[in-house]
């Protein structure tokens, strides 16, 4: 293939990326990936932080995992600084599949409690990813100071996140099960089960937990009686 035949297809391929039709990008990604190319770096970068579907979205970093890590890593790190949120997040999961350490130094503590749920769940995922050996209690425990937030399925994410860490998530558990916040607690009480038993269904894990949660809190019988 010429030189001129490359630069035309790459061209080709660029143009794709931006096509109204979500097929279309697709094809372009999944093409770009099959015959990587630094000059495609910038532009799937780019891309991650505005492309609406999903899909799409994950061929997009398929490609830049396809490219050698010193051309994605500068971009990819500069999006996780991003304001827009998409950018963030899937810069992060994009991280999370290259899983190169050198990322480690991106994951803060504002970017694991980022206001935007979406980022914070690629956050975590990534954190549990990339953090260096012997980092992670303290990993555990700004991940547990996350405990209670969102809906079920945000809950969920930081648990699997937390799990992934094994063990030494036990303080940090345990010390989440006194928090004045009963839903803090409660998804403290539903992780530990998780710890316990990884086939546990999550759902029925908060469900009993809040259970176990509102009978701690619930007054005893004598202190009703004197009341």
């Amino acid at each position: 293939m010429t030189a001129t035949r490359q630069d035309t297809d790459a061209l080709r391929a660029l143009r794709g990326l931006e096509d109204s039709r979500s097929s279309v990008r697709l094809r372009a990604a999944l093409a770009v990936g099959t015959a990587p190319d630094p000059c495609f770096v910038d532009k799937l970068v780019e891309r991650c932080a505005i492309e609406p579907e999903f899909f799409v979205r994950d061929m997009l970093t398929w490609a830049l995992v396809r490219h050698p890590v010193s051309l994605t890593l500068p971009g990819l790190l500069r999006e996780v600084r991003s304001e827009r949120a998409q950018a963030r997040s899937q810069a992060l999961h994009t991280l999370s599949k290259i899983g190169d350490q050198q990322a480690w130094a991106a994951i803060t503590q504002a970017v694991l409690s980022d206001a935007d749920d979406e980022v914070a769940r690629s956050a975590w995922r990534a954190a549990v990813v990339l953090v260096p050996e012997g980092e992670e209690s303290a990993l555990a425990t700004v991940l547990a100071t996350q405990l209670g937030r969102g809906e079920q399925e945000t809950q969920l994410s930081l648990s699997q996140a937390l799990v992934a860490l094994g063990e030494v998530i036990v303080p940090a558990l345990h010390a989440a099960t006194t928090a004045s916040d009963p839903r803090r607690r409660a998804h403290a009480v539903a992780t530990q089960r998780l710890l316990r038993d990884p086939d546990a269904g999550f759902e029925s894990a908060i469900e009993e937990a809040k259970r176990v949660v509102a009978l701690a809190g619930a007054p005893k019988t004598e202190d009703r009686e004197l009341c």
